[in-house]
């Protein structure tokens, strides 16, 4: 039997599940992008070559602590590989592009990083429930917005962007602490929802310190993106008390108001923001997706190979610069940059393990709701809804990449089709503590 504790000679006991949850959130912090590229920028928030160099070894310890982990754990590695096949498909996708990529270099480098986020994105779903990893988001995102705060006290200067009053804290940019702002409001609520009593005092407190974040910042983006999340967990929560036929009908018209109110922000969100007196542009994007439509369009099947299009060896990146009169570092739209990495045959396979992933969660959530499934339901599309104007998907070393993938695997992992052949049965979660598993009614 394999020993679960580390001994070190005259001293005290490591358990290896302590690791596990410590290096994990480490992991999720490091990946956060907060605090140490705030310590390398410049007076302009901007980061050299140089000190991009320092912050990749950062993500050293994470590749070793991954790599440790999926050893400890191949045997599970390996049948979660086997239980949901789009996800190493998905992965392979930046490895096959580089033989087509207009920045071959750039692309392997970039898709080695990838390979290593979701790495361990696995590591998380096989050594943590859903409840234990809402335990972990909750550390991290809270250690960040506390943190944020408390520079903004200490140091206001520093916690503010440069060119204007909005917080940034401990990130470089207003934006980000806005993802993370909204991203502590989740959780914190899910802590809240979970009768946790010991830990709801605590997520009540940061819930009100994401709510100051998310205000501070300004980060229009994170707001809507909050603001799903609730009317997601109306949704889950009413979905889970309906059945039969009443279920699929709830669904299809919560899929049609969701398209109805897409189209209605694409007709009408320009003229009443004109009308308004704002930014008709969202700040730029409206006429950085026109170009980039085009760009799509000319290279449709394959794209430009994995994240290569916004670099300054691609002419094409330059002719849109040139017009927006700004280098927008990717599309603002995590699904028009899937296509122009990968084209539509890409982003149809991306799309084909959405898909799944949101049918497995929504079942997984109804069938047995006690077991924390909620706010991973809602974490997964919070994200879709993110990407309509910020880039996350398929980012490399980027926390909330992980954890949305984290949940991908999770629900095959859980696959109800596992379960429900067989009630009254015991299905041992194939990565967890041996006393830990999922208890089938």
């Amino acid at each position: 039997m394999r020993a679960y504790t580390l001994r070190i000679a005259n001293g005290p006991t490591v358990s290896w599940r302590a690791i596990e949850c410590w290096g994990a959130g480490l992991c999720l912090f490091l990946q956060t992008g907060a605090l140490f590229p705030l310590m390398l920028a410049d007076a302009d928030g901007g980061l050299s070559d140089h000190a991009r160099s320092i912050l990749r070894l950062l993500c050293l310890p994470v590749y070793g602590f991954t790599l440790l982990m999926l050893a400890r754990n191949f045997p599970q590695f390996i049948t979660a590989l086997k239980r949901n096949w789009l996800v190493p498909l998905m992965v392979a996708m930046p490895f096959v592009s580089v033989f087509w990529s207009v920045g071959p270099s750039t692309t392997f480098r970039r898709a080695i990083g990838l390979l290593f986020t979701v790495l361990l994105a696995y590591v998380l779903a096989l050594r943590f429930t859903p409840r234990q990893l809402l335990l972990v988001a909750f550390a991290t995102f809270g250690t960040c917005i506390v943190l944020s705060l408390l520079l903004l006290v200490v140091s206001p200067g520093l916690a503010r962007m440069p060119a204007d009053s909005a917080v940034r804290g401990i990130f470089i940019h207003k934006n980000s602490l806005g993802w993370y702002a909204g991203m502590m409001i989740l959780v914190s609520t899910a802590v809240v929802m979970d009768g946790n009593r010991g830990l709801r005092r605590t997520a009540l407190i940061l819930l009100m310190a994401g709510g100051a974040c998310l205000f501070l910042s300004g980060s229009m983006t994170a707001t809507i993106a909050t603001v799903s999340a609730f009317c997601l967990i109306g949704f889950y929560s009413m979905l889970q008390r309906i059945r039969g036929i009443g279920r699929i009908v709830f669904i299809l018209f919560f899929v049609q108001m969701f398209v109805g109110i897409l189209l209605l922000l694409h007709e009408f969100l320009v003229p009443f923001l004109e009308a308004l007196g704002k930014d008709a542009t969202l700040t730029g994007r409206v006429p950085l997706w026109e170009l980039v439509d085009g760009q799509i369009a000319d290279h449709l099947l394959l794209g430009f190979g994995y994240q290569a299009f916004w670099t300054e060896a691609n002419p094409e990146a330059w002719i849109i610069w040139s017009k927006i009169q700004w280098m927008a570092p990717h599309a603002h739209n995590g699904f028009r940059d899937t296509l122009l990495s990968f084209g539509i045959s890409g982003m149809t396979l991306f799309a084909l393990m959405l898909l799944q992933a949101l049918r497995q969660g929504g079942a997984l959530q109804c069938g047995d709701p006690r077991y924390g499934w909620l706010w991973l339901n809602v974490f997964t599309v919070v994200v879709l809804v993110m990407n309509l104007t910020e880039t996350i998907f398929l980012i490399q070393n980027d926390a909330i990449f992980i954890l949305f993938t984290t949940a991908i695997i999770m629900f095959s992992l859980y696959k109800p089709v596992v379960v429900s052949t067989a009630p009254g049965r015991q299905f041992r979660a194939p990565a967890r503590s041996r006393t830990a598993e999922l208890q089938i009614s």
